[in-house]
């Protein structure tokens, strides 16, 4: 399947956002880095809330571009949960655009973001189980 195959993933976004002319270049295409720190903060939301608490971000996995993203686009960023470790779980995510007077949606990026639980001391900690957790 081609990302214009694509469905629009189900559910809400974790994270929606109008893009600025801050957040590009002078081209008016946004940072790549940009868009990654959208994603980052979307899979943490997922994370954080099946950890019960701090999860950070250890690695990003399979970062792909399809593309560009400009100013004034509304973005949209979904993270669903799909593998729960003691301490680690990895959140797929995908990024959405819309133009900003268009009903088009277009899959941008796409990545999974792992992340560890973490206890006050900022070491690793067990997740908690499903029952504990829901």
């Amino acid at each position: 399947m081609s990302v214009e195959d694509t469905p629009l993933p189900t559910g809400q976004p974790a994270v929606r956002v109008t893009t600025m002319p801050a957040d590009a270049n002078p081209y008016g295409d946004i940072f790549g880095g940009w868009l990654l720190a959208q994603m980052d903060m979307a899979a943490g939301l997922a994370a954080a809330r099946r950890a019960r608490g701090r999860a950070v971000t250890i690695a990003v996995e399979g970062m792909k571009f399809h593309r560009p993203v400009f100013v004034g686009d509304e973005v949209s960023v979904y993270a669903d949960l799909i593998k729960v470790g003691t301490t680690s779980m990895t959140v797929a995510v995908e990024a959405w655009r819309r133009a900003r007077h268009s009903e088009e949606c277009y899959k941008v990026t796409e990545a999974k973001f792992v992340f560890v639980a973490i206890d006050e001391a900022r070491q690793p900690r067990r997740v908690p189980p499903v029952e504990q957790a829901q």
